[in-house]
C-alpha cells in the first residue's frame, strides 16, 4: 500500500476534551467520502440506517446497532446513499502509547464487525450526555470514555498482526514528532524553512517526507489543521471573522476566506449561518 495515493484527513480533539465526537457529515444520505486515512482510532456506530464502509479494499456494510473501528494510518472509504444517523468518535493515537509495542504500534481488531452492545452503549451515552452541554456532564462523558478505552484495550487489541500493515504504520513514524509540533503550534507563522531547521533537516528533505510518508504537502498539511480550529470557532463562537483567521494562523482574512471556500465550497460567513 503506499499511502501517498490517498487523501489525509487532519483530525482536532473537541475543546478541552481528549477525543472528538460527533455525528457523521454524510447523515442526509447521497454522500462518499472517498478513501483517506489519520492518526487518530476512529469508530463508526450506526444508530439508524446503513453504511458502506471499505478497509483496505474490504467490505463492511454497517447497519443499526452495529459499528467498526478504524485503526490509525488505516486507508477507508465511506458510502452513504441513504439518510442515517451515526456517531463517530476519534481518538488520538498517543492516547494509548503505554501499550504501543517496541515499533511504537498498536492494532484493534474489526474483523467480524461483531456489535459489542457494551461499546454500542457506550457511544450511544457518551454523545446524549454530550450534547446536553454543562460541565457536570463533561465528568460523566470522559468517565464513560475511559471506560471505553479499557474495553478496547482488553477486548479489541490485537497481537498478531500482519507484516505489512506493521510495515505500512512505520512509513508515518518519521513525521510524528513534526506533526505534533505543527499540531501544538499552528496558530504561530510556521513555515517549511522554520520546521526544517527546528527539526535539523534541510527544506528540501522535510518537503519529500511529507510527500513521501503523508502524501500530502507541507502547507496544505498546515492549512487543514488551521482550518479545522477555524471552523470549530465558527461554530462555537461569535468572534468576527478577522479575528478567527488572525488567531488561527491566517495572514489575513482573505487569505482565511479563500482556503475556506476551496475546502468547503462556500465562504466563512456562509457556512456561519448555515451552521
Amino acid at each position: 500500500m503506499d499511502l501517498k495515493d490517498y487523501q489525509h484527513e487532519v483530525v482536532v480533539t473537541d475543546a478541552g476534551l481528549p477525543f472528538k465526537l460527533f455525528e457523521f457529515e454524510g447523515a442526509n444520505g447521497n454522500y462518499i467520502r472517498e478513501k483517506h486515512w489519520h492518526r487518530s482510532i476512529e469508530i463508526f456506530a450506526v444508530w439508524n440506517g446503513k453504511l458502506e464502509f471499505t478497509l483496505h479494499d474490504k467490505k463492511f456494510p454497517l447497519t443499526n446497532g452495529e459499528f467498526v473501528i478504524v485503526n490509525s494510518n488505516e486507508v477507508h472509504s465511506i458510502v452513504a446513499p441513504n439518510p442515517n444517523k451515526t456517531v463517530v468518535l476519534q481518538i488520538p493515537q498517543d492516547t494509548f502509547a503505554e501499550y504501543f509495542t517496541d515499533d511504537q504500534f498498536i492494532w484493534f481488531s474489526h474483523g467480524d464487525r461483531e456489535s459489542d452492545h457494551r461499546v454500542f452503549i457506550l457511544l450511544t451515552e457518551m454523545h446524549l450526555i454530550y450534547t446536553n452541554g454543562g460541565e457536570g456532564n463533561k465528568l460523566q462523558v470522559l468517565s464513560l470514555y475511559y471506560e471505553l478505552l479499557y474495553l478496547l484495550v482488553t477486548k479489541y487489541r490485537k497481537f498478531n498482526v500482519n507484516e505489512e500493515i506493521v510495515k505500512s504504520n512505520k512509513q508515518l513514524k518519521k513525521l510524528s514528532s513534526i506533526t505534533r509540533y505543527m499540531k501544538d503550534h499552528y496558530s504561530e507563522p510556521l513555515s517549511l524553512e522554520m520546521m526544517a531547521d527546528q527539526f535539523n533537516y534541510s527544506p528540501s528533505y522535510l518537503s519529500r517526507m511529507f510527500q513521501k510518508h503523508a502524501g500530502i504537502n507541507f502547507k496544505d498539511y498546515l492549512l487543514g489543521i488551521r482550518l479545522e480550529h477555524a471552523v470549530r470557532e465558527l461554530e462555537e463562537t461569535g468572534g468576527q471573522i478577522v479575528d478567527i483567521a488572525l488567531g488561527n494562523g491566517f495572514p489575513n482574512s482573505k487569505a482565511f476566506s479563500n482556503a475556506f471556500r476551496d475546502k468547503y465550497g462556500m465562504l466563512p460567513s456562509e457556512y456561519r449561518k448555515n451552521n
